[in-house]
């Protein structure tokens, strides 16, 4: 479907759960978060709904978030489901990683087409204090299991932290030199009215990466991928910088977002939603179609004392 400022929106990333086994500081509270009735959230058949009106609409792109999607008792049926809706050309998922050993080669049987990992450091200690809880080494073992599974062209997601990890911008980006990966460093997003957990020297522009590696090269970006991609010269995987920030992609987001308890987002950093919560199909797929055409131009200014309208943290609606 064409919206009102003649993007095509084929991509959607529908939220299977708020929960996550991870409390990363930039996405939710340490206390984690209160748990919702669970007839406050989608079931499983009204996410499969949502993804074929999706489809009617002109959706050929799934990705499946959280929260941490893995958490979610019937991932596996969700995911099996929504590669057989017509029209979906391609399954994804963003996980932590952290339950890739026991889920990758089930997720790849059940037509999961590709995976994004979380990854923003590579020291334990440093990992730990950033996710408060996490085991670095559980989400190696994951990125192992998803290549053992048969998973290719793996993406590996770094939030770009001033003062926490931009001093292993190098180190990150040298795995692309003799591995095929993919490393996306992405600009901090500020979320949510704490103002606390970073400060404003924690939002450095991507374009911090080119200058720390002049010898990377541009290379062609995939039709809808909202990263510049950069490459070693002799580099085996590519180098990605998405800019939410420092230079906005709205003129060409081709997207739209559906949390777990049933709101269309039409932009990320915005609050306004649209529910589709216990809908037959037919009036999902209207307010669907309304969501799609509302979808704005463009969203304001983000800084740190310019926060993301969201209304929400990015658990709760899907990073």
């Amino acid at each position: 479907m064409i919206d009102r400022y003649s993007r095509e929106i084929s991509y959607l990333r529908l939220s299977v759960t708020e929960l996550c086994n991870l409390r990363c500081r930039y996405c939710m509270p340490e206390e984690g978060i209160c748990k919702k009735a669970h007839t406050d959230m989608l079931t499983e058949d009204e996410m499969i709904t949502a993804v074929e009106c999706g489809a009617i609409l002109g959706v050929n792109k799934l990705r499946i978030t959280g929260g941490e999607p893995l958490v979610k008792k019937n991932i596996l049926s969700i995911v099996e489901r929504s590669a057989h809706v017509p029209g979906i050309k391609e399954v994804c998922m963003t996980t932590n990683g952290v339950l890739l050993p026991e889920y990758a080669r089930d997720l790849k049987a059940a037509g999961l087409s590709r995976l994004n990992i979380s990854l923003d450091t590579l020291n334990a200690e440093k990992f730990r204090y950033i996710t408060r809880v996490g085991d670095l080494d559980r989400v190696i073992t994951g990125i192992e299991a998803a290549e053992a599974a048969g998973f290719t062209n793996t993406k590996i997601n770094v939030v770009l932290i001033g003062g926490f990890n931009d001093d292993e911008i190098c180190d990150m980006a040298e795995l692309t030199r003799n591995l095929k990966v993919n490393i996306r460093f992405i600009e901090l997003m500020p979320m949510g009215d704490d103002t606390s957990a970073f400060g404003p020297s924690a939002y450095i522009p991507s374009q911090r990466v080119l200058e720390l590696l002049p010898e990377l090269i541009p290379v062609p970006s995939p039709t809808g991928d909202v990263a510049k991609r950069y490459r070693f010269p002799d580099g085996k995987g590519h180098i990605g910088l998405i800019t939410p920030v420092s230079n906005h992609f709205c003129s060409t987001c081709n997207r739209i977002r559906l949390t777990s308890d049933g709101k269309l987002k039409p932009c990320l950093h915005s609050s306004t939603e649209y529910s589709i919560k216990g809908l037959p199909k037919e009036e999902m797929l209207e307010v669907m179609r309304n969501a799609i055409w509302s979808k704005p131009e463009k969203h304001d200014p983000l800084s740190h004392s310019c926060r993301s309208g969201a209304g929400r943290d990015m658990n709760q609606i899907g990073g």
